[in-house]
């Protein structure tokens, strides 16, 4: 089935399509959705939420916000069901809350969205976050795999795995790369780091000091090092990146070596170490320990 009328882009993957058959009645995109609006699914396995861990979340999400944006169907007008995110819905409400991001699932019929999803992904105004999601929906829904998508769609598997990681990115940075406040360079440097505490906490840097891309990998590389880095009066540090006994192991390295030493490590203990030198003095100093190492 051919798409015949050219609609006006940005305003969610609903906005693309054109058919006799199928008109959604939502969003395929991030949107922010009033609690009031949503309601829980009644065939929910999960009966009970504990108290206790709800109130931590709560407290989690009022000081960094959501992380991960619930998933819903619209079921009537200005009505959603739960179909992914129950706790973290409740635990809005306790955090006092008014909406909460949500994926909006309003797809009928799979087959003409499929179509018009291979159609539309190419178009160069979309925004990362809708191509994000239409390469989920393909994947989620048609029983393609990345290889098949990156065949119907003419991009690479390389960059649909890059499209696909923005959704593990918080809620908000998504959202701000929907609204085009960042681009991807910006979206591709946060992913690199593991904390999305610490993602949303660099991500407000930028924002506040319009960061370039270049500027934000190298704030990057200095936070996966474990460094602390300031940006006005705020200090945000890197440390809980790497684990314990690797930030005192570099530390030893840099008393050892009079120099300060990079290193990073993931949870799983891969990582690299580098000594960096600021002249020729500093260089011989260093071979000059190394040399002692093997007496």
């Amino acid at each position: 089935m051919a798409i015949h009328k050219r609609y006006a882009l940005g305003r969610g993957l609903d906005a693309l399509i054109s058919t006799e058959d199928v008109r959604p009645q939502g969003s395929s995109t991030i949107n922010e959705i009033p609690l009031e609006q949503i309601e829980a699914n009644p065939n929910q396995p999960r009966r009970e939420f504990d108290e206790e861990s709800l109130q931590e979340l709560a407290t989690s999400i009022r000081e960094i916000g959501i992380i991960q944006p619930i998933t819903l169907r619209q079921v009537a007008d200005q009505r959603y069901q739960i179909i992914a995110g129950e706790r973290r819905w409740r635990a809005s409400q306790l955090a006092g809350l008014t909406a909460i991001p949500a994926y909006i699932r309003t797809i009928k019929d799979e087959n003409v969205m499929e179509m018009a999803l291979v159609e539309n992904i190419q178009r160069e105004d979309l925004n990362a976050i809708e191509i994000a999601l239409a390469y989920e929906h393909l994947l989620a829904n048609t029983g393609m795999t990345q290889e098949k998508v990156s065949e119907r769609v003419g991009k690479s598997r390389t960059a649909i795995a890059n499209y696909l990681r923005l959704l593990k990115l918080p809620a908000q940075v998504q959202m701000a790369l929907q609204n085009k406040e960042i681009d991807m360079g910006h979206a591709r440097a946060l992913l690199s780091i593991d904390s999305p505490s610490l993602q949303i906490k660099l991500f407000k840097e930028i924002q506040r000091n319009n960061y370039s891309v270049r500027k934000v990998e190298e704030l990057v590389k200095q936070l996966k090092n474990g460094e602390e880095i300031t940006s006005g009066k705020k200090r945000i540090s890197g440390a809980s990146q790497m684990p314990e006994e690797f930030t005192a192991l570099r530390q030893r390295l840099s008393d050892f070596f009079s120099t300060k030493v990079q290193m990073t490590c993931s949870a799983k203990g891969k990582g690299k170490i580098s000594i960096p030198f600021a002249n020729e003095e500093e260089l011989e100093h260093i071979m000059s320990v190394l040399d002692k190492m093997k007496e």
